[in-house]
């Protein structure tokens, strides 16, 4: 038996022991909701077959990347079927996002161009995804020349929809930056690590999980709400509502709400032990 053999044709335990180990399956902010769910329990099925080819867990990576952006670019399309496809290559995303972690694990490339990687995937898709919902809720391209002014405020609230998702992500890297940049030690992915220290912004966090708009600004929960927006759209559209009445109202609500995430998040974070 060739002694490559076990290192690219592993027993499903064999790899499901080194590829989800309990350390990464219980990590309290990495795992998404849908990965914890059910993602992980068929991601190590596809993980299988991609060990047992030369991808390497980066060009893995660059798949997930491509899935995020077929988001974005579903949503351009008009009516509910461009939403049903980007709720689809959001969870095609999600599905690779998991794999490529388990096929570095079981190979044992895990590095610094992998997490950069991953970021760049998931900086690039949820901007994205916030402007394309801005450019859904104008409608049809001609609509941007025969009426300017009225596509101008969809397509700002989307502009800073997506600058405001950004910050609201670059604020949990600049939390580690500063930690390396004064010779902390790397922020456990823990419960403890990132607990509010005793006052009235720890009431406030715990008064925002009965309503938690925050968790909304992922691909996943951007691309489920534009779905029921078309869905609200064609419903009100047989009773001759207002055209896209579900794609705009989406957008105008969810621009100041992030807005409120990112200041929450930004009070969470000094009030927290995470930079001392």
């Amino acid at each position: 038996m060739s002694t490559q053999e076990p290192q690219s044709h592993p027993t499903l335990s064999e790899l499901r022991a080194k590829a989800q180990p309990i350390e990464v399956r219980s990590r309290k902010n990495a795992e998404h909701w849908s990965a914890q769910l059910y993602l992980r329990h068929i991601s190590i099925y596809f993980t299988m077959l991609l060990v047992r080819t030369r991808i390497s867990a980066n060009g893995v990576t660059g798949l997930m990347i491509l899935s995020g952006w077929c988001i974005a670019a579903s949503l351009l399309i008009p009516g509910i079927w461009g939403a049903v496809l980007a709720v689809f290559f959001s969870q095609v995303q999600m599905y690779i996002d998991c794999c490529d972690g388990e096929v570095a694990r079981w190979r044992g490339t895990s590095g610094a161009k992998g997490v950069f990687l991953d970021k760049v995937g998931h900086y690039t898709t949820e901007g994205l995804v916030a402007v394309a919902l801005g450019v859904r809720a104008v409608g049809e391209w001609k609509n941007l020349s025969d009426d300017p002014a009225g596509a101008y405020p969809y397509l700002l609230a989307g502009t800073v929809l997506a600058g405001l998702v950004l910050l609201n992500k670059a604020l949990n890297d600049m939390v580690h930056v500063s930690r390396a940049f004064n010779g902390l030690d790397k922020l456990a992915d823990s419960q403890a690590a990132t607990a509010l220290n005793p006052g009235f912004v720890a009431k406030l966090k715990r008064a925002a999980r009965f309503v938690p708009f925050h968790r909304i600004y992922h691909s996943v929960e951007m691309s489920l709400l534009a779905l029921v927006a078309s869905i609200v759209t064609a419903i009100a559209t047989s009773v001759d509502a207002a055209p896209l009445i579900g794609e705009r109202w989406l957008i105008v609500v969810l621009a100041p709400l992030c807005l409120l995430s990112v200041i929450g998040h930004f009070m969470s974070i000094m009030a927290s032990r995470r930079l001392s």
